[in-house]
C-alpha cells in the first residue's frame, strides 16, 4: 500500500502521484500550521503553504526545518542533578538533624554540628552519585529506544527516527502505527485512528481527506491524524503540520506532571520503607523520653533520638537500589534487553507465566512460501497469480510478511493496478481488492481460511480436507477467493460474500533450532510458556509439541467465548496453546492469569498484542515490533528470542536478590544496634555513643554495602520467582536483630565489668564492635549456604566490608578521635572484641539455619529430556556480576522439560 495507490477517499483536485510537481519552497517562513486551520483547508493549499508537494521535501530544506522547529519531541528525560538531589534531602529525619545542627553551632556546640555537618553531608553525597549515575543510565536507554516512520522526501520513500520529522514532511500510515506528529490527511483508504489519549472515547474515529468546515471541534478534525494516536484499521498519507510540543497531544502532555505508574517491586520497598520507619519514629519517642526523665541536657537528648532515628533507617537504599539497577541494565543490554523503566527489570525477575506468539518467537520468523493449491490440494500456479493481485506492495512498516514472501516468488512483470481496496483488520482477518484482470473487474479476498470460507457460497467437494492437510503439516495457509463485480468503483466489507474459492497458499515457518533450549531455561526459571496465536490450533499444537511444549488440547477464539471467567481459570492450569485468538481474548486470558494469583509476561509485537501488553505485569516486545507495541511494553528484546528473555529473567532476580541481602542487614544489625543504644542510654549514666558517632557508624556501614549489587548469588535463587515477602522480612529482623542485641550487650558487661570503661572508652569499644558485626554478618546472611565454603561472596564485597572494618578500628588510634569523642584502645580489649565478632558470626549460622528451615519453598519440576546441569551451567553465568559471556554451542542443544506448576502468591 503507499501514496501511489488508487484511494476510496481522495480529495478531489489534489495531484498525488510521482508525477506532481513540488511547489517553490521558502523555507525561511515556513514553520507550520496549526491543526485546526489545516484541517479545513483543502489538501493542495496546505501542501503549498508548507512549502511542500506529494514528493515530499528535499534533504537541504528537511535540515533546515530541523533547525528552525527543533526535534519532533514532546518531553526528552534528562538526568538532572538538582531532582536527584532534592530526593536525597527528602527524608524528614536527615532534615530535622540539620535543622538540630544549625541549632546546635548556634548555642555554642560548635564541633558537634560540624562533625555531624560533614557526616550528613558525605551521607548525601554518596547517595546523589550513585543515584545520578543510575538516572544517566536511564536516560542512555531512553536514548537507544527509536521509533520509525516511513516518509517520502524527494520522491522515494525511507524509514527515519520520529523526532527528525518536520513540517512539510509526507508520511505513510499503516495499521498498528502510532501517527508521528500532527498530519493533514492527503490521502485515506478506510483509515481509522483509537484517539482514546487524546479524547478518553475508544471508539476508533474514521478518517477523510475531505476538509472540515471551520470552527470544528479539535475531536471531530476528520481530515486530521493525531499525534500519539494508533491506527487501527485502514491505510493513508498525510502531510506534518505540527511538530512536538506544538502538537495537540504535546500541548496536553507538557500541561502534566510526569508521572510513572508504580510497580510491584516499588510498592514492595515502599512498604519496607514505612515499617522501618514506624520502628525508628517509635524508637525515638522512647529514647527522647528517657533522655529527659534522667534530666539529660534537652539538646543533647534531641540529638541522640534523631540519631537513633536516622541509624535505624536504611538511608542509601535509594543509592543501593539505584546502583543495582544501573549495573544490572547494563548487563541487559549487553545481552540484547532493554529496559524502558529500570524498575522494571525486578518485575521481570517476579514473572512466573509468561504468554506468547509463536511466529518468530518458537519459530524462525522467516516466512517462506511453499504452495499454491488448488481447493482439493492439487497443485495449481494460477491461485498464486490471483493472490499476488491482494498483496501489500510498498515493503512499509506493518506490512504481512506473508505478502513479502508471495512477492519473493512473484514471476516478473506488471500486475494491474488496484481500483480500490479494504485493508486488512484483526476482526474480518482479510485484505480485499478490487481490479481489472483479463477484462473482468473482480473482487479478489485473501485471509484466514476460516474467514474466507465462511463468505464462499459454495464448497467445492474435499477443500476442507486439503486445508487440515496444509495445517496437519505445520504449514501456515491463506485462503484465495474472488467474484465478479462489473461496474463497481468502490468496495467495502459488505461486498465481501458470495465468493468462488479459488484455492489456498501454504507457507512455512520452522521451529527454531534454540527455542527447546530455550524453552527448558525458562521451566528451570519455574515459568510456564502459554502460546496465544492467531493461527490455525493444528499447526500451533504440531510447532509446540516438537519442542516439547504440547498439551492435551488447544482451546480456540470460538472456546473462549462459550467459557466463563471461572470455567476458563480452571482450562488454563492445563492447557499450554490457544489458537485464533483476537486481541482481546489475549488481553482476557492476561487478566485471568493474573487473577489468579500468577505474576504475568506478555510478549507480542503487532497492534493486535497491545491490550494484552498493556493487561501484563511485564510487557515485553521487541525493537522491530509496531510501534503501538514498543510504547506499550515495559522491555523491548533486540533479539525475538525466548533465550534473550530467559537472560532477562535471571539477571533481574538477580538484582532482586542483592535487594533484598541490603534490606535484610538493615533490618537485622540496624535495628539491633539502635536497640541497643536505645536500652543501654535508660541504664548507663552517659550517652552510649554521642549523636555523630552514631552517624558516622551509619555512614561506614551505609558505604561498605554500596558494592552489593556486585555480589554472587546462589544459583537456586534463580530457579523460583523473586518477589516482596514482608512476614519473612519482619520475622528476619525479630529473629537476628535481638542476635544483634544480644552481643551488644554482652559487650556492654566486658566494657563495664572488666575494663571500667569511662564513656570514651565505652563509645570507642562499643563503635568498633558494632561496626564490625553489623558489616562482616553480610558474609553469613547473603546466601543460605555456608559462607566460603560453598558460597563465595564477591571480591568487591569482601574488600569493602574488610575496608569498613579497618577503618572503625583505625579511627580510635587516628587524630581525628580526640574531635569525634573516641579514644585509643587497649590491646586486650581489642583482642577481645575480635573473639566476640567470631563468635557472633557462628552464632548467627547456627540462627540462620533454624530460621531458613521453617520456610517451605516452592518447587519445580527437573527437566525431563536432556542433562539437567546443561540448564545450571546456563544459568550459573548470573550468579555474579561480571562480564556478559556468549553461548557456546553446548549451551544450545535441547534439554526439554514441561513448564512448572503455577505459583499461588
Amino acid at each position: 500500500m503507499g501514496s501511489l495507490c488508487p484511494s476510496d477517499d481522495r480529495q478531489a483536485g489534489s495531484r498525488v502521484g510521482p508525477v506532481s510537481v513540488v511547489p517553490e519552497r521558502s523555507t525561511d517562513r515556513v514553520r507550520d500550521i496549526p491543526v485546526r486551520e489545516a484541517a479545513s483547508r483543502t489538501a493542495d493549499d496546505v501542501l503549498a503553504a508548507l512549502g511542500s508537494g506529494p514528493a515530499g521535501l528535499a534533504p537541504a530544506d528537511v535540515a533546515a526545518r530541523r533547525a528552525a522547529v527543533g526535534p519532533n519531541t514532546v518531553r526528552v528525560r534528562r538526568a538532572r542533578a538538582l531532582a536527584v538531589l532534592a530526593r536525597q534531602l527528602r527524608s524528614a529525619l536527615l532534615v530535622l538533624l540539620l535543622g538540630t545542627a544549625v541549632v546546635s553551632f548556634a548555642v555554642g556546640e560548635r564541633i558537634n554540628a560540624v562533625v555531624i555537618g560533614v557526616i550528613l553531608a558525605a551521607g548525601v553525597g554518596i547517595g546523589f552519585a550513585n543515584e545520578y549515575r543510575a538516572e544517566r543510565t536511564a536516560e542512555a536507554l531512553h536514548r537507544s529506544i527509536r521509533h520509525r516512520a516511513r516518509v517520502v522526501r524527494d520522491g522515494s520513500s525511507a524509514d527515519v527516527d520520529v523526532a527528525d520529522l518536520v513540517p512539510g514532511d509526507v508520511v505513510r500510515l499503516v495499521m498498528g502505527a502510532v501517527v508521528p506528529a500532527d498530519l493533514r490527511l492527503l490521502e485515506s483508504r478506510g483509515l481509522e485512528c483509537d484517539e482514546a489519549v487524546l479524547t478518553g472515547e475508544t471508539v476508533a474515529v474514521r478518517k477523510s481527506a475531505v476538509p472540515t468546515a471551520p470552527g470544528t471541534a479539535s475531536a471531530e478534525l476528520a481530515s486530521c491524524a493525531f499525534m500519539g494516536t494508533v491506527v487501527g484499521a485502514g491505510a493513508g498519507t498525510g502531510v506534518v503540520v505540527t511538530t512536538g510540543k506544538r502538537t495537540e497531544f504535546g500541548r496536553i502532555a507538557l500541561g502534566l506532571a510526569e508521572r510513572e505508574p508504580e510497580t510491584a517491586f516499588q510498592a514492595g520497598l515502599r512498604r519496607f520503607s514505612l515499617l522501618l520507619l514506624r520502628v525508628a519514629g517509635v524508637l525515638m519517642v522512647i529514647v527522647l523520653a528517657i533522655n529527659v526523665m534522667l534530666n539529660r541536657p534537652l539538646l543533647d537528648a534531641v540529638l541522640f533520638s534523631l540519631a537513633i532515628g536516622v541509624g535505624i533507617t536504611p538511608q542509601l537504599l535509594p543509592a543501593v537500589v539505584s546502583t543495582g539497577l544501573s549495573v544490572g541494565s547494563r548487563r541487559l543490554a549487553a545481552r540484547k534487553v532493554l529496559v524502558k523503566r529500570l524498575v522494571c527489570i525486578e518485575d521481570l525477575g517476579d514473572m512466573d507465566v509468561l504468554v506468547t506468539d509463536k511466529t518468530g518467537t518458537l519459530t524462525e520468523g522467516r516466512i517462506t512460501f511453499s504452495a499454491s493449491l488448488d481447493p482439493s490440494g492439487h497443485p495449481d500456479p494460477a491461485v498464486l497469480a490471483l493472490g499476488l493481485l491482494a498483496t501489500e506492495t510498498d515493503g512499509s512498516v506493518g506490512s504481512n510478511a506473508m505478502d513479502a514472501a508471495l512477492q519473493a516468488v512473484a514471476p516478473a512483470g506488471d500486475r494491474p493496478r488496484p481500483v480500490a481496496s479494504v485493508p486488512f483488520d484483526h476482526e474480518r482477518r482479510m485484505t480485499s481488492v478490487l481490479v481489472d484482470a483479463d477484462g473482468v473487474r473482480m473482487l479478489v479476498v485473501k485471509g484466514a481460511p476460516e474467514s474466507v470460507l465462511a463468505r464462499c457460497r459454495d464448497l467445492p467437494p474435499g477443500a476442507e480436507q486439503a486445508l487440515d492437510a496444509q495445517f496437519s503439516r505445520g504449514a501456515r495457509v491463506v485462503a484465495v477467493a474472488w467474484r465478479p463485480m462489473p461496474g463497481h468503483q468502490r468496495v467495502t466489507a459488505a461486498d465481501e460474500r458470495d465468493l468462488d474459492l479459488a484455492g489456498f497458499l501454504a507457507f512455512l515457518d520452522s521451529p527454531k533450532a534454540d527455542a527447546a533450549q530455550a524453552l527448558a531455561t525458562l521451566a528451570a526459571l519455574g515459568i510456564a510458556v502459554k502460546v496465544a496465536t492467531g493461527d490455525n490450533p493444528l499447526v500451533a499444537r504440531r510447532v509446540c509439541a516438537e519442542l516439547g511444549l504440547g498439551s492435551a488440547r488447544a482451546l480456540t477464539g470460538a472456546d473462549l467465548d462459550t467459557l466463563d471467567d471461572a470455567a476458563l481459570r480452571a482450562a488454563m492450569r492445563e492447557v499450554t496453546v490457544f489458537a485464533r485468538v483476537s486481541p482481546e481474548h489475549k488481553a482476557r486470558l492476561v487478566r485471568l492469569m493474573r487473577a489468579d494469583g500468577h505474576a504475568v509476561g506478555f510478549l507480542g509485537d503487532g497492534v493486535n498484542d497491545a491490550l494484552a501488553l498493556h493487561a501484563a505485569d511485564v510487557g515485553l516486545s521487541v525493537d522491530t515490533a509496531a510501534d503501538v507495541a514498543k510504547d506499550a511494553a515495559d522491555v523491548l528484546l533486540l533479539e525475538k528470542d525466548l533465550g534473550v528473555l530467559a537472560d532477562g529473567v535471571a539477571e533481574g532476580r538477580r538484582i532482586f536478590a542483592n535487594t533484598i541481602k541490603y534490606v535484610l542487614m538493615g533490618t537485622s544489625s540496624n535495628f539491633g544496634n539502635m536497640f541497643s543504644a536505645a536500652a543501654a542510654s535508660a541504664v548507663l549514666p552517659f550517652l552510649p555513643m554521642l549523636p555523630s558517632q552514631i552517624l558516622l557508624n551509619n555512614l561506614l556501614y551505609d558505604a561498605g554495602q554500596l558494592t552489593i549489587p556486585t555480589d554472587r548469588v546462589d544459583a537456586e535463587q534463580l530457579l523460583r520467582p523473586s518477589h516482596w515477602d514482608m512476614r519473612m522480612i519482619r520475622r528476619f529482623m525479630l529473629m537476628f536483630g535481638p542476635v544483634s542485641s544480644l552481643f551488644d550487650f554482652l559487650t556492654f558487661g566486658i566494657l563495664l565489668g572488666f575494663f571500667t570503661a569511662g564513656p570514651e572508652l565505652f563509645r570507642s569499644g562499643w563503635f568498633v564492635e558494632s561496626l564490625a558485626t553489623q558489616t562482616l554478618v553480610i558474609v553469613a546472611i547473603r546466601t543460605r549456604r555456608v559462607p566460603f565454603f560453598r558460597s563465595r561472596p564477591s571480591g568487591p564485597l569482601l574488600a569493602s566490608a574488610i575496608a569498613v572494618v579497618a577503618v572503625a578500628a583505625a579511627v580510635p588510634y587516628s587524630p581525628l578521635a580526640g574531635l569525634l569523642g573516641f579514644t585509643a584502645l587497649p590491646a586486650g580489649l581489642l583482642a577481645t572484641i575480635v573473639g566476640l565478632v567470631l563468635l557472633y558470626l557462628v552464632l548467627i549460622e547456627v540462627v540462620k539455619k533454624a530460621f531458613y528451615a521453617e520456610i517451605v519453598e516452592p518447587t519445580h519440576p527437573v527437566p525431563q529430556r536432556g542433562r539437567p546441569h546443561r540448564v545450571a551451567r546456563r544459568l550459573s553465568r548470573f550468579t555474579h556480576g561480571g562480564p556478559a559471556r556468549s553461548r557456546r554451542a553446548a549451551d544450545r542443544r535441547p534439554v526439554g522439560g514441561g513448564p512448572p506448576a503455577g505459583r499461588s502468591r
